[in-house]
């Protein structure tokens, strides 16, 4: 009977550190996109999103009076959710603004923080506004 032999890893993945994250390959992939850094707020607010060095996908997020642990989660639409289960706190990125949710009291901790990148998407559908939905031209107005 021959002996059993270890699997044998791709050069790059086996050069990865082994991760205690537990993401899939999918929420890695969502997490690449998250915006990073100082994200000013609405109301003087600010929250700073850090990607956390020891855990690949997981970032903190911050702000004052509160700090969160937070892992990418796929959606149906598209847009980045970030949660920390354990405290309820949900962080969603769209194209032109993130805000910080607390889903235990069911409101908004932050709102309309913007990354440089969003602050410019939402500057241009000013300028450029998408089509409207419905066409209400010849409607007897």
């Amino acid at each position: 009977m021959a002996p059993l032999r270890k699997p044998v890893l791709p050069a790059a993945l086996a050069a990865m550190p082994i991760s205690k994250s537990h993401l899939s390959i999918d929420e890695l992939a969502i997490a690449e996109h998250v915006h990073k850094g100082h994200l000013p707020c609405e109301l003087g607010a600010t929250v700073r999103v850090e990607a956390d060095a020891d855990q690949p996908g997981y970032f903190d997020v911050r702000g004052k009076g509160f700090h969160y642990h937070m892992h990418p989660v796929s959606t149906s639409t598209g847009a980045i959710r970030l949660e920390d289960k354990r405290a309820g706190a949900v962080w969603l990125q769209l194209a032109n603004k993130s805000m910080l949710m607390d889903q235990v009291k069911g409101r908004r901790i932050a709102d309309e923080c913007a990354h440089p990148e969003q602050m410019a998407f939402a500057q241009d559908m000013k300028n450029n506004p998408p089509p409207k939905l419905f066409d209400t031209t010849g409607m007897g107005r």
